[in-house]
Protein backbone atom coordinates (compact mmCIF):
# COMPACT_ATOMS: atom_id res chain seq x y z
CA UNK A 1 0.00 0.00 0.00
CA UNK A 2 1.44 3.00 -0.80
CA UNK A 3 0.90 6.03 1.97
CA UNK A 4 -0.73 9.17 1.77
CA UNK A 5 0.83 12.54 2.07
CA UNK A 6 -0.69 12.88 5.84
CA UNK A 7 0.30 9.28 6.85
CA UNK A 8 4.01 10.14 5.77
CA UNK A 9 3.96 13.40 8.06
CA UNK A 10 2.72 11.16 10.76
CA UNK A 11 5.50 8.99 10.07
CA UNK A 12 8.06 11.74 10.98
CA UNK A 13 8.59 10.95 15.33
CA UNK A 14 12.33 10.63 14.81
CA UNK A 15 14.94 12.92 16.92
CA UNK A 16 15.82 16.29 16.24
CA UNK A 17 16.27 16.72 12.67
CA UNK A 18 15.71 12.76 11.82
CA UNK A 19 12.46 11.19 10.10
CA UNK A 20 12.55 8.09 11.98
CA UNK A 21 14.57 6.59 14.91
CA UNK A 22 16.12 3.93 12.95
CA UNK A 23 18.02 6.87 10.48
CA UNK A 24 19.29 8.30 13.93
CA UNK A 25 20.78 4.74 14.99
CA UNK A 26 22.06 4.37 10.74
CA UNK A 27 23.78 7.72 11.13
CA UNK A 28 25.21 7.25 14.38
CA UNK A 29 26.48 3.64 13.28
CA UNK A 30 28.29 5.30 10.38
CA UNK A 31 29.81 8.14 12.34
CA UNK A 32 31.06 5.48 15.33
CA UNK A 33 32.39 3.55 12.57
CA UNK A 34 34.04 6.55 10.25
CA UNK A 35 35.33 8.19 13.62
CA UNK A 36 37.17 4.72 14.49
CA UNK A 37 38.69 4.36 10.90
CA UNK A 38 39.63 8.15 10.71
CA UNK A 39 40.71 7.88 14.42
CA UNK A 40 43.05 4.68 13.03
CA UNK A 41 44.30 6.41 10.29
CA UNK A 42 45.43 9.41 12.45
CA UNK A 43 48.31 7.64 13.73
CA UNK A 44 49.87 7.65 10.62
CA UNK A 45 49.32 11.23 10.08
CA UNK A 46 50.58 12.22 12.98
CA UNK A 47 53.99 10.27 12.50
CA UNK A 48 54.39 11.62 8.98
CA UNK A 49 53.54 15.12 10.50
CA UNK A 50 55.54 14.91 13.03
CA UNK A 51 52.64 15.77 15.45
CA UNK A 52 51.73 14.10 19.23
CA UNK A 53 50.30 10.88 18.53
CA UNK A 54 47.25 11.49 20.81
CA UNK A 55 46.32 14.99 18.91
CA UNK A 56 46.48 13.17 15.50
CA UNK A 57 44.05 10.15 17.14
CA UNK A 58 41.79 13.21 18.55
CA UNK A 59 41.80 15.17 15.39
CA UNK A 60 40.80 11.70 13.17
CA UNK A 61 37.82 11.21 15.93
CA UNK A 62 36.77 14.79 15.50
CA UNK A 63 36.71 14.17 11.72
CA UNK A 64 35.66 10.85 11.23
CA UNK A 65 32.25 12.26 13.67
CA UNK A 66 31.31 14.99 11.73
CA UNK A 67 29.76 12.39 9.51
CA UNK A 68 26.54 12.32 12.07
CA UNK A 69 25.25 15.71 10.69
CA UNK A 70 25.37 14.11 6.99
CA UNK A 71 21.44 14.84 6.78
CA UNK A 72 21.42 18.15 8.07
CA UNK A 73 24.08 19.33 6.35
CA UNK A 74 25.47 17.03 3.35
CA UNK A 75 28.01 19.77 2.04
CA UNK A 76 29.34 19.97 4.99
CA UNK A 77 30.47 16.72 5.52
CA UNK A 78 31.95 16.62 1.95
CA UNK A 79 34.11 19.40 2.50
CA UNK A 80 35.38 18.15 5.77
CA UNK A 81 35.66 14.75 3.94
CA UNK A 82 37.68 17.15 0.57
CA UNK A 83 40.09 18.70 3.50
CA UNK A 84 40.99 15.78 5.00
CA UNK A 85 41.73 13.56 1.99
CA UNK A 86 45.62 14.51 1.80
CA UNK A 87 46.10 13.02 5.25
CA UNK A 88 44.36 9.41 3.96
CA UNK A 89 41.81 9.95 5.89
CA UNK A 90 37.59 9.67 5.91
CA UNK A 91 37.39 7.34 3.30
CA UNK A 92 33.68 6.04 4.18
CA UNK A 93 33.03 9.30 5.18
CA UNK A 94 33.87 10.92 1.81
CA UNK A 95 31.99 8.05 0.19
CA UNK A 96 28.64 8.18 2.13
CA UNK A 97 28.59 12.01 1.95
CA UNK A 98 28.95 12.51 -1.74
CA UNK A 99 26.09 9.84 -1.62
CA UNK A 100 23.89 12.04 0.36
CA UNK A 101 24.73 15.04 -0.86
CA UNK A 102 23.49 13.50 -4.42
CA UNK A 103 20.78 12.11 -2.92
CA UNK A 104 19.38 15.07 -1.41
CA UNK A 105 17.69 18.52 -2.62
CA UNK A 106 21.16 20.20 -3.37
CA UNK A 107 21.15 22.17 -6.93
CA UNK A 108 22.80 20.39 -9.34
CA UNK A 109 25.43 22.46 -10.08
CA UNK A 110 26.83 22.20 -6.33
CA UNK A 111 27.30 18.05 -6.55
CA UNK A 112 29.17 18.38 -10.02
CA UNK A 113 31.45 21.26 -8.07
CA UNK A 114 32.26 19.40 -5.03
CA UNK A 115 32.11 15.89 -6.58
CA UNK A 116 34.60 17.41 -9.37
CA UNK A 117 36.80 18.36 -6.38
CA UNK A 118 36.92 15.24 -4.51
CA UNK A 119 37.68 13.48 -7.30
CA UNK A 120 40.71 15.51 -8.07
CA UNK A 121 41.73 15.90 -4.47
CA UNK A 122 41.79 12.06 -4.47
CA UNK A 123 43.68 11.90 -7.51
CA UNK A 124 46.32 14.09 -6.35
CA UNK A 125 46.83 12.24 -3.31
CA UNK A 126 46.98 8.62 -4.68
CA UNK A 127 49.26 9.68 -7.61
CA UNK A 128 51.51 11.67 -4.56
CA UNK A 129 51.36 8.40 -2.59
CA UNK A 130 51.99 5.92 -5.29
CA UNK A 131 55.10 7.42 -6.60
CA UNK A 132 56.19 7.89 -3.36
CA UNK A 133 55.86 4.17 -2.93
CA UNK A 134 57.39 3.39 -6.27
CA UNK A 135 60.63 5.79 -5.15
CA UNK A 136 60.71 3.82 -1.79
CA UNK A 137 61.11 0.32 -4.05
CA UNK A 138 57.59 -0.90 -2.40
CA UNK A 139 56.13 -1.07 -5.62
CA UNK A 140 58.52 -2.39 -8.82
CA UNK A 141 55.83 -1.73 -11.83
CA UNK A 142 56.02 0.34 -14.67
CA UNK A 143 55.80 3.93 -14.54
CA UNK A 144 51.88 3.43 -16.55
CA UNK A 145 51.21 2.29 -13.24
CA UNK A 146 51.11 5.57 -11.45
CA UNK A 147 47.80 7.42 -13.64
CA UNK A 148 46.19 4.25 -14.15
CA UNK A 149 46.18 3.53 -10.28
CA UNK A 150 45.42 7.17 -9.61
CA UNK A 151 42.69 7.32 -12.04
CA UNK A 152 40.49 4.47 -11.41
CA UNK A 153 40.74 4.99 -7.40
CA UNK A 154 39.76 8.67 -7.75
CA UNK A 155 36.69 7.52 -9.85
CA UNK A 156 35.90 4.05 -7.43
CA UNK A 157 35.61 6.11 -4.70
CA UNK A 158 33.75 9.32 -6.56
CA UNK A 159 31.57 8.22 -9.07
CA UNK A 160 29.83 4.89 -7.57
CA UNK A 161 28.31 7.17 -4.36
CA UNK A 162 26.97 10.28 -6.89
CA UNK A 163 25.38 7.63 -9.17
CA UNK A 164 24.15 6.07 -6.49
CA UNK A 165 22.79 8.95 -5.03
CA UNK A 166 21.65 10.44 -7.90
CA UNK A 167 18.90 7.47 -8.91
CA UNK A 168 18.01 7.31 -5.08
CA UNK A 169 17.46 10.71 -4.98
CA UNK A 170 15.45 10.83 -8.17
CA UNK A 171 13.45 7.32 -6.94
CA UNK A 172 12.37 9.42 -3.93
CA UNK A 173 10.94 12.66 -5.65
CA UNK A 174 9.07 10.31 -7.56
CA UNK A 175 7.62 8.44 -4.87
CA UNK A 176 6.79 11.48 -3.12
CA UNK A 177 4.95 12.81 -6.45
CA UNK A 178 3.43 9.86 -6.37
CA UNK A 179 2.20 10.28 -3.11
CA UNK A 180 1.20 13.74 -3.21
CA UNK A 181 -0.64 12.73 -6.65
CA UNK A 182 -2.25 9.82 -4.17
CA UNK A 183 -3.65 12.75 -1.82
CA UNK A 184 -5.40 14.73 -5.12
CA UNK A 185 -6.92 11.85 -6.37
CA UNK A 186 -8.26 11.34 -2.95
CA UNK A 187 -9.34 14.67 -2.19
CA UNK A 188 -11.13 14.48 -5.70
CA UNK A 189 -12.35 11.24 -5.45
CA UNK A 190 -14.04 12.57 -1.80
CA UNK A 191 -15.35 15.66 -3.74
CA UNK A 192 -16.92 13.71 -6.24
CA UNK A 193 -18.47 11.42 -3.87
CA UNK A 194 -19.83 14.28 -2.22
CA UNK A 195 -21.24 15.83 -5.47
CA UNK A 196 -22.27 12.80 -6.00
CA UNK A 197 -24.55 12.14 -2.68
CA UNK A 198 -25.89 15.97 -3.34
CA UNK A 199 -26.75 14.91 -7.14
CA UNK A 200 -28.84 11.92 -5.41
CA UNK A 201 -30.49 13.81 -2.48
CA UNK A 202 -31.60 16.35 -5.14
CA UNK A 203 -33.15 13.78 -7.42
CA UNK A 204 -34.48 12.06 -4.85
CA UNK A 205 -36.02 15.20 -3.47
CA UNK A 206 -37.01 16.57 -7.26
CA UNK A 207 -38.63 12.73 -7.72
CA UNK A 208 -40.70 13.14 -4.20
CA UNK A 209 -41.85 16.79 -5.27
CA UNK A 210 -42.59 15.73 -8.91
CA UNK A 211 -44.67 12.60 -7.03
CA UNK A 212 -46.32 14.80 -4.53
CA UNK A 213 -47.48 16.98 -7.46
CA UNK A 214 -48.63 13.99 -9.76
CA UNK A 215 -50.85 12.61 -6.75
CA UNK A 216 -52.35 16.19 -6.11
CA UNK A 217 -53.30 16.84 -9.56
CA UNK A 218 -54.80 12.83 -9.94
CA UNK A 219 -56.72 13.14 -6.68
CA UNK A 220 -57.47 17.05 -6.24
CA UNK A 221 -60.04 17.63 -9.27
CA UNK A 222 -61.57 13.95 -9.09
CA UNK A 223 -62.39 14.08 -5.52
CA UNK A 224 -63.19 17.72 -5.73
CA UNK A 225 -65.37 16.72 -8.80
CA UNK A 226 -66.68 13.95 -6.60
CA UNK A 227 -67.36 16.05 -3.52
CA UNK A 228 -69.50 18.63 -5.54
CA UNK A 229 -71.65 15.76 -7.26
CA UNK A 230 -72.20 14.31 -3.76
CA UNK A 231 -73.14 17.23 -2.46
CA UNK A 232 -75.62 17.73 -5.29
CA UNK A 233 -76.90 14.11 -4.91
CA UNK A 234 -77.43 15.14 -1.63
CA UNK A 235 -79.73 18.03 -2.59
CA UNK A 236 -81.27 16.94 -5.17
CA UNK A 237 -82.02 13.17 -3.78
CA UNK A 238 -86.07 13.52 -2.58
CA UNK A 239 -86.54 15.79 -5.47
CA UNK A 240 -85.28 14.86 -8.63
CA UNK A 241 -84.23 11.09 -8.23
CA UNK A 242 -83.37 10.90 -11.85
CA UNK A 243 -81.02 13.41 -11.44
CA UNK A 244 -79.26 11.68 -8.50
CA UNK A 245 -79.00 8.38 -10.59
CA UNK A 246 -76.74 10.26 -12.89
CA UNK A 247 -75.10 12.10 -10.22
CA UNK A 248 -74.16 8.85 -8.39
CA UNK A 249 -73.02 7.62 -11.53
CA UNK A 250 -71.06 10.79 -11.91
CA UNK A 251 -69.36 9.99 -8.72
CA UNK A 252 -68.73 6.69 -9.51
CA UNK A 253 -66.84 7.16 -12.68
CA UNK A 254 -64.79 9.66 -11.08
CA UNK A 255 -63.79 7.38 -8.36
CA UNK A 256 -63.08 4.46 -10.77
CA UNK A 257 -60.58 6.75 -12.96
CA UNK A 258 -58.85 8.21 -9.99
CA UNK A 259 -58.39 4.63 -8.67
CA UNK A 260 -56.87 3.80 -12.03
CA UNK A 261 -54.59 6.90 -12.10
CA UNK A 262 -53.43 6.21 -8.59
CA UNK A 263 -52.78 2.75 -9.16
CA UNK A 264 -50.80 3.77 -12.61
CA UNK A 265 -48.42 5.47 -10.62
CA UNK A 266 -47.77 3.65 -7.73
CA UNK A 267 -47.19 0.75 -10.57
CA UNK A 268 -44.46 2.60 -11.70
CA UNK A 269 -43.29 3.62 -8.20
CA UNK A 270 -42.83 -0.39 -7.22
CA UNK A 271 -41.10 -1.07 -10.53
CA UNK A 272 -38.78 1.88 -9.83
CA UNK A 273 -38.59 0.72 -5.76
CA UNK A 274 -37.29 -3.14 -7.04
CA UNK A 275 -34.90 -1.05 -9.44
CA UNK A 276 -33.43 1.11 -6.66
CA UNK A 277 -32.75 -2.25 -4.51
CA UNK A 278 -30.73 -3.82 -7.31
CA UNK A 279 -28.72 -0.85 -8.01
CA UNK A 280 -28.11 -0.27 -4.07
CA UNK A 281 -24.73 -2.47 -4.52
CA UNK A 282 -23.00 0.67 -7.48
CA UNK A 283 -20.62 3.02 -6.29
CA UNK A 284 -21.86 6.52 -4.75
CA UNK A 285 -21.45 8.50 -7.81
CA UNK A 286 -23.42 5.82 -9.66
CA UNK A 287 -26.23 5.44 -7.25
CA UNK A 288 -26.42 9.81 -7.93
CA UNK A 289 -26.26 9.42 -11.87
CA UNK A 290 -28.88 6.50 -11.10
CA UNK A 291 -31.36 8.04 -8.98
CA UNK A 292 -31.36 11.26 -11.53
CA UNK A 293 -32.06 8.44 -14.51
CA UNK A 294 -34.45 6.52 -12.30
CA UNK A 295 -36.24 9.70 -11.32
CA UNK A 296 -36.67 10.80 -15.04
CA UNK A 297 -37.43 6.99 -16.23
CA UNK A 298 -40.39 6.77 -13.61
CA UNK A 299 -42.03 10.55 -14.90
CA UNK A 300 -41.49 9.36 -18.76
CA UNK A 301 -43.22 5.77 -17.78
CA UNK A 302 -46.33 7.15 -16.29
CA UNK A 303 -49.31 7.62 -18.89
CA UNK A 304 -50.17 11.19 -18.72
CA UNK A 305 -53.49 13.06 -19.85
CA UNK A 306 -53.04 14.46 -23.33
CA UNK A 307 -54.90 17.68 -25.09
CA UNK A 308 -57.35 15.76 -26.80
CA UNK A 309 -58.73 14.80 -22.89
CA UNK A 310 -59.72 18.84 -22.72
CA UNK A 311 -62.98 18.66 -24.16
CA UNK A 312 -63.54 15.53 -21.44
CA UNK A 313 -61.72 17.66 -18.71
CA UNK A 314 -64.42 20.44 -19.15
CA UNK A 315 -67.38 18.21 -19.53
CA UNK A 316 -66.68 16.69 -16.24
CA UNK A 317 -67.11 19.99 -14.81
CA UNK A 318 -70.01 21.27 -16.44
CA UNK A 319 -71.58 18.07 -15.81
CA UNK A 320 -70.68 18.89 -11.81
CA UNK A 321 -72.98 22.70 -12.69
CA UNK A 322 -70.07 24.79 -13.47
CA UNK A 323 -70.61 26.85 -16.64
CA UNK A 324 -67.58 26.40 -18.61
CA UNK A 325 -66.97 27.97 -22.13
CA UNK A 326 -63.81 26.23 -24.33
CA UNK A 327 -62.30 28.32 -27.10
CA UNK A 328 -59.26 27.08 -28.64
CA UNK A 329 -57.47 29.33 -31.89
CA UNK A 330 -55.27 27.93 -33.71
CA UNK A 331 -54.49 25.01 -35.56
CA UNK A 332 -54.44 22.15 -33.68
CA UNK A 333 -51.05 19.67 -33.31
CA UNK A 334 -49.58 17.16 -31.55
CA UNK A 335 -47.06 18.59 -29.02
CA UNK A 336 -44.27 16.60 -26.78
CA UNK A 337 -45.83 15.23 -24.01
CA UNK A 338 -44.51 16.43 -21.23
CA UNK A 339 -45.71 19.93 -22.70
CA UNK A 340 -49.25 18.27 -23.49
CA UNK A 341 -49.02 16.70 -20.15
CA UNK A 342 -48.55 19.99 -18.05
CA UNK A 343 -50.93 22.09 -20.38
CA UNK A 344 -53.47 19.72 -18.95
CA UNK A 345 -53.03 19.63 -15.37
CA UNK A 346 -52.37 23.75 -15.58
CA UNK A 347 -56.34 23.44 -16.87
CA UNK A 348 -56.99 21.12 -14.60
CA UNK A 349 -56.07 22.53 -11.58
CA UNK A 350 -57.31 25.71 -12.31
CA UNK A 351 -60.69 24.32 -12.70
CA UNK A 352 -60.63 22.54 -9.76
CA UNK A 353 -59.42 25.76 -7.97
CA UNK A 354 -62.78 27.39 -9.31
CA UNK A 355 -65.06 24.73 -7.67
CA UNK A 356 -63.25 25.05 -4.66
CA UNK A 357 -63.18 28.99 -3.90
CA UNK A 358 -65.89 30.09 -6.60
CA UNK A 359 -68.44 27.64 -7.07
CA UNK A 360 -70.73 28.22 -9.79
CA UNK A 361 -69.09 30.88 -10.94
CA UNK A 362 -68.51 31.06 -15.06
CA UNK A 363 -65.28 29.66 -16.17
CA UNK A 364 -63.90 30.76 -19.61
CA UNK A 365 -61.06 28.01 -20.98
CA UNK A 366 -58.74 29.14 -23.88
CA UNK A 367 -56.42 27.35 -25.26
CA UNK A 368 -54.33 29.28 -28.08
CA UNK A 369 -51.98 27.10 -30.51
CA UNK A 370 -49.14 29.55 -31.88
CA UNK A 371 -46.20 28.54 -34.09
CA UNK A 372 -43.28 28.11 -30.92
CA UNK A 373 -45.75 27.71 -28.06
CA UNK A 374 -48.74 26.78 -26.83
CA UNK A 375 -50.89 29.17 -24.45
CA UNK A 376 -53.84 28.45 -22.01
CA UNK A 377 -55.69 30.70 -19.93
CA UNK A 378 -58.38 29.80 -17.78
CA UNK A 379 -60.57 32.55 -15.97
CA UNK A 380 -63.83 32.46 -13.59
CA UNK A 381 -66.19 35.72 -13.06
CA UNK A 382 -67.25 36.27 -9.55
CA UNK A 383 -69.20 33.70 -8.03
CA UNK A 384 -72.67 34.41 -7.61
CA UNK A 385 -72.61 34.91 -3.68
CA UNK A 386 -68.96 36.72 -3.22
CA UNK A 387 -67.13 35.53 -0.18
CA UNK A 388 -69.33 32.81 0.72
CA UNK A 389 -67.24 29.26 0.34
CA UNK A 390 -68.12 26.51 -1.69
CA UNK A 391 -71.44 24.64 -0.80
CA UNK A 392 -69.71 20.82 -0.73
CA UNK A 393 -66.79 23.12 1.59
CA UNK A 394 -63.79 21.40 -0.01
CA UNK A 395 -60.53 21.81 1.21
CA UNK A 396 -57.55 23.64 0.15
CA UNK A 397 -54.06 22.78 0.57
CA UNK A 398 -52.56 25.68 -0.75
CA UNK A 399 -50.03 23.78 -3.28
CA UNK A 400 -52.10 24.23 -6.75
CA UNK A 401 -50.43 27.44 -7.84
CA UNK A 402 -47.45 25.99 -6.60
CA UNK A 403 -47.77 23.42 -8.44
CA UNK A 404 -48.80 24.64 -11.83
CA UNK A 405 -45.92 26.92 -12.02
CA UNK A 406 -43.11 24.07 -10.94
CA UNK A 407 -44.44 22.25 -13.70
CA UNK A 408 -44.44 25.31 -15.97
CA UNK A 409 -41.14 27.08 -15.55
CA UNK A 410 -39.58 23.43 -15.48
CA UNK A 411 -40.23 23.42 -19.19
CA UNK A 412 -38.81 27.43 -19.59
CA UNK A 413 -42.23 28.96 -19.82
CA UNK A 414 -44.27 31.53 -18.30
CA UNK A 415 -46.87 31.26 -15.78
CA UNK A 416 -49.12 34.15 -13.81
CA UNK A 417 -51.89 34.06 -11.54
CA UNK A 418 -53.86 36.24 -10.16
CA UNK A 419 -56.79 38.05 -9.60
CA UNK A 420 -59.25 40.31 -11.67
CA UNK A 421 -60.40 43.56 -11.69
CA UNK A 422 -63.99 42.49 -11.98
CA UNK A 423 -63.14 40.35 -9.02
CA UNK A 424 -62.68 36.75 -10.59
CA UNK A 425 -59.49 35.37 -10.55
CA UNK A 426 -57.07 34.03 -13.59
CA UNK A 427 -54.57 31.48 -14.53
CA UNK A 428 -52.34 32.23 -17.60
CA UNK A 429 -49.37 29.66 -19.03
CA UNK A 430 -47.36 29.89 -21.72
CA UNK A 431 -45.10 26.52 -23.20
CA UNK A 432 -42.65 26.26 -25.19
CA UNK A 433 -43.48 23.86 -28.24
CA UNK A 434 -40.44 21.63 -28.00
Amino acid sequence: MTTTGEEHARALTGPWWWARWRSAVLDGSLALVSAVECGAEGIPFARDAGIPLPVGIVFGLVAGSVLLVRRKWPIAVVLVAIAITPAQMGFLMGIVGLYTLAACEVPRRIVVALAGMSLLGTMIVTFVRVRQDMARGDLTLGDWFVPFASITTSLGLTAPPVLLGLYVGARRRLMESLRERADSLERELQLLAERAEERAEWARNEERTRIAREMHDVVAHRVSLMVVHAAALQAVARKDPEKAVRNAALVGDMGRQALTELREMLGVLRAGEDAGRRAASVSLAAMGVAAAEAAARVAEEVEGPCLEELEELVGQSAAAGMVVDLSVEGDVRSYAREVEQTAYRVVQEALTNVHKHAAGAKTYVRLAHRGAEIAMQVENEPPPEPGSASAARLPSGGNGLVGMRERVLALGGVFVSGPTDAGGFRVSAVIPAV
